[in-house]
Parts: structure tokens; sequence; C-alpha cells
């Protein structure tokens, strides 16, 4: 037992290839509004409200190709309710943005490459 407790996530940090992409992308494909303007590359720009929260930094070098299942971040999980996550899956659709849907029992999710391939996985639990 630590001498501490942690209130929640706060946010997700990505590097990106190109921010100003990543930004337009987050706010019309995800509804993330944009917190505040770009400054220096390694200075983040807040997409979304805190809690349900991806800051976006500038990378300053391509990675190159990760293997599926390798280490490293998996994807990124924002909840819904169920009209939303319908909503959002509607969305997606009419975009022309592929999405992986799956069955997990007790929730529906959608994993959802960003245009560097990080994966946001959008779910909704049953009640």
């Amino acid at each position: 037992m630590t001498p501490f407790r942690l209130q929640r996530l706060d946010h997700v940090s990505l590097n990106v290839r190109d921010r100003e992409r990543s930004i337009v992308w987050y706010r019309d494909m995800l509804g993330l509004d944009q917190r505040n303007a770009p400054g220096a590359d390694a200075e983040p720009v807040f997409m979304g409200a805190f809690g349900a929260c991806i800051a976006l930094f500038q990378a300053a070098s391509d990675p190159g190709a990760r293997e599926p299942e390798s280490a490293g971040l998996r994807h990124v999980a924002l909840a819904l309710e169920a009209d939303d996550f319908a909503a959002a899956r509607a969305h997606l659709e009419q975009n022309g943005v592929a999405f992986r849907p799956d069955e997990h029992g007790f929730a529906s999710s959608m994993y959802v490459p960003d245009p560097d391939g990080n994966v946001i996985e959008l779910t909704t639990y049953r009640r």
C-alpha cells in the first residue's frame, strides 16, 4: 500500500507526426474541444475535458512501424453512454472512418485508429 491515493487519469499524451492534422481529427471525429493554442513542439495541445483528455505533442522524429501486439501503448479508452455510442458509430461511418467493432459481453466497443495509428477505443457498458 502506498502512502498516497491517485484521483483519476488526468490525460494521455501522444506524439503525433502532424499536430495540426491530429487537432482537426480529434476535434472533428471524436468531438474533443481544443483547450489551448499550439506552442512549441515540446508543449502539448490539450484536446477534450480533463478526465477524457488527449495531449498532442509534435513528434521530433518518426518512430517507424510498430509490430502488432508489441510493447507500448495498446489503446486509449473513452467511455460513452449507449445513445452517444450509437451516434458516434453513425458519425464515424458517415465520415468514412474505419473502425473495428467488438462485443465484450458487458460492453460494446469500437477501436478507431487516429491519423498516426494510435488506437482510440470508444466503449459503452451495459447496465
